[in-house]
């Protein structure tokens, strides 16, 4: 079996730079698929955290003029990741995250920041770093979706092109008149092209101009070709129907494995999960709740946002305590929710508590030690939260969206019969179908096997990239077959 070079381009990727579940798809999948025989170089963006921990980095390509400034590709290796790191000081070394200030608002100057990535990127592809010619470039989201226009309208043979949607809605728009200043041809600003409502696309020119799009489950790929939630471009994604694929995320079972989890208080296996009971002890201790070990804990590990239905979780405070539950909420995003979660703890010692900000060891400890995660999204491309929960055995309670119902089994009366179910779904995403949600976890909890049942058989599921890696490397071995466009 031949192998097949892949050039990945994403705008962050763990351990070095992470805001969210797409770092961990970026990082777990290039591992993933050295297995299938594929390996892959990643172009990710020169910030302050990827430089301080990339090493043994070479130049190979110098550009003295690139949106405004120098800017040199290195080609370097950290954390076991084949790198080139766009080093663009002008663009990206820069106090707060890779997308927005320390005053919480957007980079003005992204449009450039992330055409110069795509614009690299097309370079690379191109043959322009001596013993690199890529046979496949795989961008992920709106911020690498120019890279599939710079290699359209550029004329030379190129490589396939892929375009992954990890959530449609986040699209990458900005003003027409910036088509020349961003290197694009005027032929470009148009429907089959960047045009999109009259602006230009970052996202939508991905999925115009790649040969193939895949996003991140089966469900999520049907769900985003209906008006309901195409965000606007289910036009496009229902008339590009059959370059359309489905793949279901995984989590890196390494780093994801409670039986040598160095975070957790107790590490535990499948056989020992018993001892999970001390995990949930500690992490009533951390976070200021009663020392229950019969309080059903609820966990949220979570960005605090609409999509993710955080405040259907405020609006069934009162159930939970009712049901004589806790809930320990780890996450941060929207003002409104942070203060509200903070209320709810002050105004309920001992039964709510929330850590406000993101902390990896204390993402472990909730997995290992919730009886449940709540997972009440409005719409979910694929989470990667209820994998991980599986892994670790905390029953994910979840909204029947997207990748939540195409990783979860409802664990109904006849899946309980035949110990399939592994978590609970419910719709509508409403509070009301949460709350019927969180009363059936009660009542399974009070039936000590079957809950383990399920429990067990959610740690039994092979949540790993395996699979997903191997239809990834089907789909590239496919589209290389073809050779230069």
């Amino acid at each position: 079996m031949s192998e097949i070079t892949v050039l990945a381009v994403v705008s962050e990727i763990y351990p070095l730079i992470k805001t969210g579940g797409l770092a961990d798809v970026a990082g777990a999948l290039a591992g993933a698929l050295a297995a299938e025989g594929v390996a892959v170089v990643t172009l990710v963006p020169g910030y302050p955290a990827v430089m301080s921990k990339i090493n043994a980095a070479e130049p190979v390509l110098i550009e003295p003029d690139l949106f405004g400034g120098g800017a040199q590709v290195l080609r370097a290796n950290a954390a076991g990741l084949d790198l080139f790191v766009l080093d663009a000081p002008h663009l990206f070394a820069r106090p707060g995250g890779p997308y927005m200030g320390p005053d919480g608002l957007d980079w003005p100057d992204n449009p450039f920041r992330f055409a110069a990535l795509c614009q690299i990127a097309a370079r690379l592809a191109l043959g322009e770093c001596p013993q690199f010619r890529p046979g496949i470039v795989h961008g992920h989201d709106w911020q690498a979706g120019l890279t599939a226009a710079y290699l359209a309208y550029d004329g030379r043979p190129r490589p396939a092109t892929v375009i992954t949607i990890h959530n449609l809605a986040f699209q990458g728009q900005y003003p027409a008149s910036l088509l020349a200043p961003l290197g694009l041809p005027p032929r470009a600003f148009v429907l089959e092209g960047v045009e999109y409502y009259g602006t230009i696309g970052f996202l939508k020119a991905g999925l115009s101009l790649s040969d193939r799009i895949t996003t991140v489950s089966p469900a999520y790929a049907a769900e985003i070709r209906t008006p309901e939630h195409g965000m606007g471009l289910d036009g496009l994604l229902r008339a590009r129907s059959d370059c359309l694929t489905g793949i279901v995320n995984g989590i890196d079972d390494a780093i994801w494995n409670p039986e040598q989890d160095a975070w957790l208080a107790a590490p535990y296996s499948f056989e020992t999960r018993a001892k999970r009971g001390l995990n949930k002890a500690a992490l009533q201790k951390l976070f200021g709740l009663a020392a229950d070990q019969d309080a059903p804990l609820f966990g949220v590990v979570s960005r605090l946002a609409w999509q993710k239905g955080i405040d259907l979780i405020l609006a069934n405070l009162d159930l939970i305590e009712q049901i004589g539950g806790q809930l320990a909420v780890l996450g941060s995003g929207e003002a409104s929710l942070e203060e509200a979660f903070r209320a709810a703890a002050k105004a309920r010692p001992g039964r709510v508590s929330a850590m406000i900000g993101y902390d990896e060891r204390m993402a472990h400890m909730i997995q290992a030690s919730a009886d449940a995660l709540l997972i009440p999204s409005r719409f979910e491309p694929c989470g990667l939260t209820q994998l991980c929960a599986m892994r670790y055995g905390a029953v994910p309670v979840a909204a029947r969206v997207g990748g939540l119902m195409d990783t979860i089994i409802d664990a109904n009366e006849m899946a309980i019969a035949s110990s399939l179910g592994t978590g609970i779904l419910f719709s509508p995403v409403t509070s009301g179908g949460l709350g019927v949600a969180i009363e059936r976890a009660r009542r399974l909890w009070d039936a000590p096997k079957v809950f383990d049942r399920i429990r067990a058989n959610g740690m039994k599921t092979d949540v790993s990239w395996r699979r997903p890696a191997a239809a990834y490397a089907r789909l590239f071995r496919e589209l290389a077959s073809a050779g230069t466009r």
